[in-house]
């Protein structure tokens, strides 16, 4: 019979024994995914979508297809999710609204998303998030919008466990906010590159996340590109495993990712429409690379249903997917739609106004705009070279200006003189060396020599310039840039100029700023000085010069 003491002892094995066997069998308790979360508690407002109610992933079947999006959020091992894209793809209310109900509700932590203006973030605030919220139940049951209890604010919202702040990418004191392991970032490509010269925005918020680790660090990029070179998601895109949605054909079991080179539609050689020709595009249609199957719209929504993705490059911690408008289910998106948008786009290219072009490249292709142009080879640029002494003006100049491009280390100048035809020739160029942050340094008084100067023109008189432009967008050397160029106005060259590059597709190459008071209390540095910018249109001069029918070409003989 056993004692008191050996009746313990056995029952404290037995228990040892099972929370060893209940220890070995347990599993961290699984969170719900972003997409599960999505299909079984999200609602769609009136406000934000065509078809309010119940939010049916199978809409946009892209995002359920396995290793999509939403799949990578979950993924313990994706930091990143980017999406180069065109427009009408349901990315921002699919992913990005996705992302923040499931994290809201079932994940709460800290979330920052940026935006590049903070007008854009309020419109995404009233038209998108808080419609969802209200829409969707278990949300509204975190966030009351109607309180301005919990430091709820218009761009700032508070939950259990976490909030949500949007700011613009213009505003330095918003960006590097507090530590968070959750940033989304919509459309880089129009963030601010050099936020009020402390740097670029996206970067910024990236610095967010450095503290946290995976699986809960999350970064989402989404946005549709601009200029080949110049695009930050084209940038980002470039980093991830480029994965690409395939589509197989329901004729030949073939499997391709959807091209605008397969879009095709009837002609009539009795039609003479004014921008079409003789295109019809009410009878656009899909024609598989395969088979030659042809698909109508159904055909191919059909189609993309049963789609995957691949990814055709390695992973390293990034997953990148690229969409175009063809994948979009839309009615806006109809193969018609896009045939007329391109026929239009085209049409428009070939009166010179390549507007259209970019933006259906952009906006449609989903891929950045590439300027092509007759831009001259090597070779044909040295048969073509000029036999002149360097500093010297040839015959045909008759006007000089300066380009200055601020380094830290150094000062570079390009000299250049202009003629008739807009023919022009280099003069100077040379490298000066110094500490460019410090106004009193050397290398600006080596400056004001080569700037005030007079060169010889080769039919024996002497030209000084008429123009100079600094560059003056760099946040650390721009103090001594401005008072460079408020104390060179008057002394001897008619336009001394800061000027600053805009990347914006609408910004014209030049334009003369508004008169600027100097003032303490002004909200800029440069109207601290008195000195006004003159700001660059880029995308802009870059078409001008090497876009399609250019101006740097070789046709001819003559110059």
């Amino acid at each position: 019979m056993l004692t008191n003491h050996t009746l313990i002892a056995s029952l404290q094995q037995t228990l040892r024994n099972s929370t060893k066997q209940a220890l070995s069998n347990w599993r961290p308790p699984q969170r719900m995914s972003v997409k599960d979360w999505a299909i079984k508690y999200r609602w769609l407002s009136s406000l934000e979508a065509a078809k309010p109610g119940k939010y049916r992933i199978e809409v946009t079947p892209y995002l359920q297809w396995e290793n999509g999006p939403l799949d990578a959020l979950n993924d313990p091992v994706v930091e990143e999710i980017v999406c180069q894209k065109s427009a009408q793809v349901a990315w921002t209310s699919g992913v990005l609204g996705n992302a923040l109900g499931a994290w809201v509700d079932v994940d709460p932590s800290p979330i920052l998303v940026l935006f590049p203006k903070e007008g854009a973030a309020k419109d995404y605030m009233a038209e998108k998030f808080e419609p969802m919220v209200e829409a969707t139940p278990r949300l509204s049951a975190k966030i009351d919008l109607r309180s301005r209890k919990a430091q709820q604010r218009q761009l700032f919202k508070r939950f259990p466990g976490g909030f949500l702040k949007l700011v613009g990418s213009n505003s330095p004191a918003s960006v590097k906010s507090l530590p968070t392991p959750r940033v989304a970032i919509e459309e880089p490509d129009d963030c601010n590159a050099n936020l009020k010269n402390q740097g670029d925005s996206i970067k910024l918020a990236k610095e967010r996340t450095k503290t946290y680790d995976l699986p809960r660090k999350k970064i989402i990029i989404g946005g549709t590109p601009t200029i080949a070179g110049l695009s930050a998601i084209s940038a980002e895109m470039d980093l991830s495993d480029k994965r690409i949605g395939m589509v197989p054909c329901p004729d030949c079991g073939q499997e391709h990712a959807l091209s605008f080179d397969n879009l095709l539609c009837l002609e009539d050689d009795e039609l003479n429409h004014p921008v079409y020709k003789t295109k019809r595009p009410e009878t656009a249609y899909y024609v598989c690379p395969h088979c030659g199957a042809m698909w109508d719209d159904d055909i191919k929504n059909n189609a993309v249903k049963r789609g995957r993705w691949v990814a055709t490059a390695p992973f390293r911690g990034i997953a990148g997917f690229y969409l175009n408008e063809l994948y979009s289910p839309f009615p806006g998106s109809r193969m018609a739609v896009l045939m007329e948008k391109w026929l239009t786009a085209k049409h428009d290219a070939e009166l010179g106004d390549t507007g259209s072009i970019i933006a259906f490249t952009n906006s449609s292709i989903g891929i950045p705009y590439e300027y092509k142009g007759d831009a001259p080879d090597a070779e044909n640029l040295q048969e073509r070279a000029l036999d002149y002494e360097p500093g010297t003006v040839p015959s045909g100049g008759l006007i000089l200006t300066a380009g200055v491009d601020i380094q830290h280390d150094r000062i570079e100048v390009i000299i250049r003189a202009w003629g008739r035809g807009e023919e022009s020739w280099l003069v100077y160029y040379d490298r000066l060396y110094g500490n460019s942050l410090i106004i009193e340094d050397a290398v600006w008084s080596e400056l004001d020599k080569v700037l005030f100067a007079s060169y010889p023109n080769e039919l024996g008189f002497n030209l000084r310039l008429s123009a100079v432009s600094i560059d003056s967008s760099d946040g650390t050397t721009s103090d001594a840039v401005y008072k460079y160029v408020r104390s060179r106005q008057g002394r001897g060259i008619a336009h001394v100029m800061a000027i600053k590059g805009v990347g914006s597709l609408d910004k014209v190459i030049f334009s003369r700023p508004g008169q600027v008071m100097q003032t303490n209390a002004s909200n800029t540095k440069a109207a601290k000085y008195g000195v006004a910018i003159f700001n660059v249109g880029v995308s802009k001069a870059k078409d001008l010069l090497i876009g399609e029918g250019g101006r740097i070409t070789l046709t001819g003989t003559g110059p």
